[in-house]
């Protein structure tokens, strides 16, 4: 018989300084919640100006990187670089080693731009692996309706009410779920076995889980591993326009140690050590730090743009073609939606 999985423990995500000027709420990687397997941090950012994530080291890890607001560019020492716009994600691995630098894009309106970021812990076998960027777009994310059109879920990686996400992105397994709950609506989702999950609330303070628990705004829910779903509801009155929104998370255990320092991330404290040399030393995975120069890392300014790959008529274009190819398909189908694509990891 399945049964809903209970709360662990509520965390409500602090304010804090990060990075050069920017601020974070974070609750993952803090003393109330080290810790949280296969994760490792998990920050709620907001950054404008100048204010931002210079260049700065990685290993042994991947980031998951959504933005909400405005825009985010970004860099690294491989020649990787890009923009993100709202809706967007990024998924990074950072393998053997990477450093590169994150930072917003100015506004016209001075609005700052907003997202999250999340660490995820790799496998021992894949500590070593080469730096990778896969990128996921906001148009490419499925999304489903349920209770009446109350709810709104886009699948980013997973499957939730019977749609699953378009391809796979980490190396560690992940769901990811972006929930959009109008006042009375109800729901269900199912959860996978041998994976922890979270739940973070971006807005909204209706929130009841499991049919008793109150969950306010940037509050971060834990679950206990036992269960196959959870429910929950926005108790607003329905004629108010108090819109839920919140992530839910979910990451397949890792059976390892798990040993950090700051970016580095390794199963033992002598790889950790390793890890430090490597990059003051700019060897095994770093070398390209004896060459680089950032161009992000004081600001972004309006001619950059086009060189890191943000150009907005570009992007449009991208949507469209996409648009048009996915109908295309779907007409040559019968008119069914298309499978999952799955790619190679």
């Amino acid at each position: 018989m399945s049964s809903a999985r209970t709360i662990a423990k509520i965390v409500t995500a602090r304010q804090q300084p990060e990075g050069v000027g920017a601020t974070v709420r974070r609750s993952i990687g803090i003393i109330n919640q080290r810790k949280f397997n296969p994760f490792l941090m998990f920050d709620h950012f907001t950054s404008s100006g100048q204010d931002g994530f210079p260049e700065h080291p990685h290993r042994g890890q991947e980031t998951i990187t959504l933005v909400m607001n405005g825009a985010m560019a970004h860099e690294d020492f491989t020649g990787s670089k890009g923009i993100l716009y709202p809706g967007d994600l990024q998924f990074m691995t950072a393998g053997k080693g990477v450093v590169h630098s994150e930072m917003p894009v100015p506004s016209k309106d001075g609005s700052p731009a907003v997202g999250l970021q999340l660490w995820v812990d790799l496998p021992d076998s894949l500590k070593d692996s080469k730096p990778r960027y896969r990128d996921l777009r906001e148009w490419e994310i499925p999304q489903v309706e349920a209770d009446n059109g109350k709810v709104i879920v886009k699948v980013i990686s997973g499957k939730s009410h019977g749609v699953e996400s378009v391809k796979d992105l980490a190396y560690t397994p992940i769901n990811y779920y972006y929930y959009k709950v109008k006042p009375t609506g109800e729901f269900k989702q199912d959860l996978q076995k041998g994976f922890n999950y979270f739940l973070y609330v971006l807005s909204g303070k209706h929130l009841i889980l499991n049919n008793d628990t109150k969950i306010d705004q940037y509050q971060n829910v834990f679950f206990d591993e036992q269960g196959d779903y959870i429910t929950g509801k926005n108790s607003a009155k329905e004629d108010s326009d108090e819109l839920l929104e919140f992530i839910l998370v979910g990451g397949k255990k890792l059976d390892q140690e798990v040993v950090q320092y700051g970016p580095f991330v390794a199963t033992c404290k002598e790889n950790i050590q390793k890890a430090i040399l490597d990059y003051q030393y700019a060897q095994n995975g770093f070398e390209n730090v004896r060459t680089w120069r950032t161009l992000i890392s004081n600001g972004v300014t309006p001619d950059m743009i086009d060189k890191l790959g943000g150009n907005l008529e570009e992007r449009e274009a991208k949507r469209k073609a996409y648009y048009d190819q996915k109908a295309k398909l779907e007409a040559e189908n019968g008119g069914k939606p298309l499978e999952p694509v799955k790619d190679e990891l």
